[in-house]
């Protein structure tokens, strides 16, 4: 992966110390994981009580057995630094290292990610022992990547990270009067006249200020990726070529994760979708969404972590996977650009909260089940595959996904208080490319858009001053620029922008948005298309807008502003620019947005018609094109192929003029460019 392997690595999180007193475990799973074709174990993540098990008294002798035996059976290890649980030692000794709430109230010892990444304290302890780990592994070959740390998240609110917060807003702000009128503290009198005064926000305290409550959150990023680079500094030291990875979270809102791009060597990311919860496809077309914001992140192959080969213990309803569902989850992954299957965990816990969750081994201890032979199915797959490790995605489109947005939204206070899920509205336009079979890369605002032909940014209600002028210049340029509804309200600091919306590109849209009119939940209006007569729904919100320059493409049905324009296409410079004044139903967004590929003239990852519930991905190298079938539906799908030769990867042979794709399956093919 990004040159460091040369295969797809296959495996799961490993906790073997759960079992040194049932030693022949050990070598039951080395065996199975043969079996199982797995070649990778990541190891450590929570073993801190097992290293060091009261201060100052250090324990390897065990991790040097699984390490060197795993090694010699042909697996290698990513090896974890244990910063994610502390031992009780630890916290009985220095309370100090644990959390403080925003309620500030310090937390008890217990659960994970339980310390506060400020405290010189948990710094010092956990640098001296990823120093031990670093001296005594960083030159072992079974050693092939660190894993930092475990699904960072949370915040801490004590008095140190107080200070580290203002110290934050300081290098920001630089004087207390530029703060003062970029959080707008005018309002109900909150005007700061010293930096002592400014706290995190909390319930019990300062929380309506949204400009604070959007930096803190900018702040609880880069304290974490500070306490993680902290990490990554001392383990490299010993061996600065073994990559470092942190595993990330699907649809986790409290980090920004493009932030971290340039601090970790690989992307990787835990996934648990909900599969068989409602409609598959739908669960499919969002998990695939977040796999390309994994992927595009770095612009690089990433990995997939953690996935369950079963179920989990914590979602609503822990479901089982239907027959076939372990191979199309896992090679989702895989045709979205991850270079890894693994998995959470090898084996089930005995005991404690995770003593339920799915595993490749469960408390049988043997081979012969259903699940064991899904996981080695997979495992046979990867070896069969292994020329597209390294391939590479393109895309010609992009949508935005910022973070920041995210965060400005949800704290909006208005037009609607529900409904408005960004997530969910940036996947419905995903939807559509999904279903046609294009390739999509995302982009937060920091991120360059000039090598795309066509970029959606859905509902950027919070929008960055100098992303307007990026928005500027590639339409200007030639690039076609969707942006709909309630978006260019506010600046960085959260400030309305003055002179009309959308902020300072009302020329480059030939639009300005007067008001808002949020539509309860069930209320409907329509759109109609001017070109057909076609109409549409539209619920939640509609934007009513003046077309200034821009020229008219659809127009509200019904209620006050019937007639007013819907939907306006401006010719800027080079380029064009569409404004999309309402939440439209899905049949819209697919409509609208075909129309627009077509005429911009992006190719499908192959030229043909696709059934619902079918999508196709394309990786691709200097020689070949490696295309990923998925069926997401619960029949049988046929899919048609061009005039080109085809080859079946995994039965290594060549295809006809169509296959069929199984229920809950995927075929992957190749051909010569």
């Amino acid at each position: 992966m990004n040159n460091i392997i040369n295969k797809f690595l296959h495996g799961a999180d490993y906790n073997p110390e759960q079992w040194l007193d049932y030693p022949e475990i050990f070598k039951q799973d080395i065996d199975l994981m043969k079996k199982a074709k797995c070649n990778v174990m990541s190891i450590g993540i929570f073993s801190w009580a097992k290293l060091e098990h009261k201060e100052g008294f250090f324990d390897f002798e065990w991790l040097d057995n699984v390490i060197n035996t795993l090694y010699e059976n042909g697996i290698n290890t990513i090896l974890a630094t244990p910063s994610g649980a502390r031992p009780a030692w630890l916290s009985q000794k220095y309370p100090e290292v644990l959390r403080v709430e925003a309620n500030r109230v310090r937390n008890l010892h217990g659960f994970r990610h339980n310390h506060c990444y400020t405290s010189p304290i948990y710094r010092e302890k956990i640098k001296i022992l990823n120093e031990k780990l670093a001296k005594r592994y960083a030159n072992n070959p079974a050693v092939i990547m660190w894993h930092i740390s475990n699904e960072f998240g949370g915040e801490c609110h004590c008095d140190l990270c107080q200070e580290e917060f203002r110290n934050f807003l300081k290098k920001k702000y630089k004087t207390l009067d530029k703060l003062n009128i970029d959080w707008w503290t005018t309002f109900w009198s909150h005007t700061y006249t010293s930096w002592s005064q400014i706290e995190s926000p909390s319930p019990i305290g300062e929380n309506q200020i949204h400009a604070l409550n959007l930096d803190w959150k900018r702040f609880v990023t880069e304290r974490t990726i500070d306490f993680m680079s902290h990490e990554i500094d001392v383990v490299k030291a010993y061996n600065s070529s073994i990559p470092a990875t942190t595993n990330f979270m699907l649809y986790f809102e409290g980090l920004n994760y493009f932030k971290f791009k340039d601090k970790i060597d690989i992307v990787s990311i835990d996934c648990y979708p909900e599969w068989h919860s409602e409609d598959n496809i739908e669960v499919g077309y969002k998990t695939a969404a977040y796999y390309d914001i994994m992927r595009s992140i770095k612009n690089k192959p990433f990995m997939l972590m953690e996935s369950t080969p079963s179920m989990t213990n914590w979602q609503r309803v822990s479901k089982l996977k239907k027959p076939g569902m372990h191979k199309l989850s896992s090679l989702q992954a895989v045709a979205h650009g991850s270079d890894t299957v693994q998995y959470f965990q090898w084996r089930k816990s005995r005991g404690s909260s995770e003593k339920l969750h799915g595993s490749v081994v469960d408390h049988y201890g043997k081979e012969d089940t259903r699940v064991f032979k899904d996981v080695s199915e997979v495992g046979s797959i990867l070896e069969k595959i292994g020329l597209i490790c390294n391939s590479t995605t393109k895309s010609k489109v992009a949508i935005v996904y910022d973070w920041e947005n995210l965060w400005a939204l949800n704290d909006s206070q208005g037009p609607r208080n529900i409904g408005l899920d960004y997530n969910e509205i940036v996947t419905e336009h995903y939807k559509v490319f999904w279903d046609l079979g294009i390739n999509i890369d995302f982009v937060d605002m920091e991120c360059d858009i000039d090598k795309y032909e066509l970029v959606i940014a859905p509902i950027l209600y919070m929008m960055r001053s100098d992303y307007q002028a990026k928005i500027r210049n590639f339409v200007e340029k030639g690039g076609s620029f969707v942006l709909t509804y309630f978006s260019a309200i506010v600046n960085d600091t959260d400030l309305c922008y003055l002179g009309g919306f959308p902020g300072d590109l009302t020329d480059v849209f030939g639009i300005r948005s007067e008001e808002v009119d949020a539509l309860y939940d069930d209320e409907v209006n329509t759109i109609k298309r001017y070109k057909d007569g076609k109409t549409y729904k539209c619920t939640h919100i509609c934007d009513l807008i003046h077309a200034n320059e821009a020229k008219v493409l659809a127009e509200y049905s019904s209620d006050f502003y019937k007639g007013r324009p819907a939907l306006t296409e401006n010719k800027y410079g080079k380029g064009n620019a569409y404004y999309i004044a309402s939440r439209n139903e899905d049949e819209f967004n697919r409509d609208f947005l075909t129309n627009l590929v077509d005429k911009i003239g992006i190719e499908r990852n192959l030229d043909t018609a696709i059934q619902e519930g079918v999508t196709i991905s394309k990786r691709e190298d200097d020689n070949n094109e490696y295309l990923f079938i998925q069926n997401y539906s619960d029949k049988d799908k046929e899919v048609l192929l061009n005039k080109s030769k085809y080859l079946n990867i995994i039965t290594g042979r060549y295809i006809g003029k169509n296959i069929i794709v199984p229920s809950y399956g995927i075929e992957i093919i190749t051909r010569k460019k």
